[in-house]
């Protein structure tokens, strides 16, 4: 991605950009918070960067996700990763190959959330559509603690495309699905994986089930009959966590 300068907010997000090496070419702090900053303040004087104490209105008024944590940084935007590219890295990598694709996830939560686990189970990339779904933006960082900052994301033109091009690399293609033939953990999920999650309330398209190997569904056992689409990601990638581990 190329454009305008690209706001981070909060201590996680702005903490793991500067951990990662981002090029922040401005760190505002509020006054008076500078010992629970510190940590940031020695990143930053490490790598260069001059940093701002203003009053904490002023970082009101600027914040964009409510939740700035007395710090606001600006840099120039996370660029998107080529599908080639994270294939592979996913096969160099000493673990079995292991991407999630998001079809029409739009609430910029939910991607936050999911590249949040995505980073704690160490998958290797995510796969998310160009049109009608969220981006990578500054409440994606937010709420995604710094995971932006070391999963790669692809966003790509057709989604369909890009699964019989990640099924071509080696890889099984799972779709989470209330219709699945299976429960989620009769499936293997030991091998090379792309597991696929719908968006909210839509769940998966046509199209996107047709090009999966396997549909799988998440048990439920109550009156509500779906989960929200981060905390089924999160299910699923766990489950392969599980699988592996005992294998």
């Amino acid at each position: 991605m190329t454009g305008e300068r690209e706001q981070i907010e909060g201590r996680n997000p702005v903490r793991e950009a500067l951990r990662a090496g981002a090029k922040l070419d401005r760190l505002v702090l509020a006054k008076g918070s500078g010992r629970s900053l510190q940590d940031i303040v020695e990143l930053a004087s490490a790598a260069g960067i001059s940093i701002e104490w203003k009053e904490r209105e002023w970082l009101d008024k600027r914040s964009r996700t409510r939740a700035h944590q007395g710090v606001i940084g600006w840099r120039e935007p996370v660029e998107y990763a080529e599908l080639p590219d994270i294939l592979d890295k996913a096969w160099e990598s000493s673990r079995p190959p292991l991407l999630i694709i998001l079809d029409g996830i739009q609430d910029p939560h939910n991607l936050g959330s999911v590249l949040r686990t995505a980073e704690a189970v160490g998958a290797h990339g995510i796969v998310i559509p160009k049109r009608r779904a969220a981006g990578l933006t500054a409440t994606v960082a937010k709420v995604s603690a710094g995971a932006v900052e070391y999963v790669p994301v692809a966003q790509v033109t057709n989604l369909a495309r890009a699964i019989d091009d990640i099924k071509e690399a080696g890889l099984w293609v799972v779709g989470a699905d209330m219709d699945g033939e299976k429960v989620h953990f009769e499936a293997d999920l030991t091998g090379p994986l792309a597991l696929v999650i719908g968006g909210e309330g839509k769940g998966l398209a046509r199209l996107t089930k047709e090009k999966c190997d396997l549909m799988v569904r998440l048990p439920m056992y109550g009156r509500i009959n779906s989960l929200n689409a981060a905390v089924a990601a999160a299910v699923m990638m766990y489950e392969v966590v599980r699988q592996r581990a005992q294998a």
